[in-house]
């Protein structure tokens, strides 16, 4: 892939998806910024992106597939976040990047890359604990995607997350501890989603000390 892209990223006003937006933009491409609210749209513009008003939770693929039209590729950056209940972190962590897989195969667009979790196949199935049922939303949602052959799908399983500058250096293995800056994180899934690199890979992600550029993904 090369040129310009057109690239939608459901939880286009989160940290990662803002930070998403900016890298992007400044490459040349075109961040369309799935939003919840309205009143999100200065913040995302602000970050060189589109916005465009659908809730995840609250729409259907047929929508949001009308919502990614002329879209080159797609990113699942949205989260329930921490302090909610187990009931959104399965409507939209879990179902959310099932709609958006789903609505991208409408769409004709190929490219998908889902932001996971590091350890998302370790959830305790009979414990009704919040990070616990995060950690099963994700990993069935991982499912789900990995069903479509329809799609180039990769699935990133960060770290723990911080907030401290990015480095442009990282280390992924199938299962790793450590954890990893918002800001890394949106410079690795800008490279894969501009690219073909690592396409039906799944992979956990830390802080380490080789290049973005030089990553290789079994």
């Amino acid at each position: 892939m090369c040129g310009g892209m057109r690239i939608a990223i459901a939880g286009g006003h989160g940290q990662i998806g803002r930070l998403l937006s900016r890298r992007l933009a400044a490459a040349g491409h075109e961040p369309v910024a799935l939003i919840r609210a309205a009143d999100q749209s200065a913040d995302v513009e602000a970050d060189g992106a589109i916005p465009v008003v659908i809730d995840l939770e609250h729409t259907d693929d047929a929508a949001l597939a009308e919502a990614l039209t002329g879209c080159d590729a797609a990113v699942f950056a949205a989260g329930a976040g921490p302090d909610s209940g187990p009931e959104r972190k399965l409507s939209l962590d879990r179902d959310g990047a099932i709609l958006l897989a789903d609505a991208s195969v409408q769409a004709g667009v190929r490219r998908l890359v889902v932001i996971s979790s590091r350890g998302a196949d370790t959830f305790d199935p009979d414990s009704d604990e919040g990070f616990q049922i995060y950690l099963r939303a994700k990993s069935e949602a991982d499912a789900a995607v990995r069903a479509h052959d329809d799609l180039d799908w990769t699935i990133v399983r960060p770290g723990s997350l911080t907030d401290e500058p990015g480095t442009g250096e990282l280390e992924v293995a199938e299962s790793i501890e450590g954890s990893i800056p918002r800001a890394d994180v949106a410079h690795l899934v800008a490279e894969l989603v501009t690219s073909d690199r690592a396409v039906h890979a799944q992979f956990e992600v830390v802080s380490g000390s080789t290049p973005v550029g030089k990553l290789t993904f079994s």
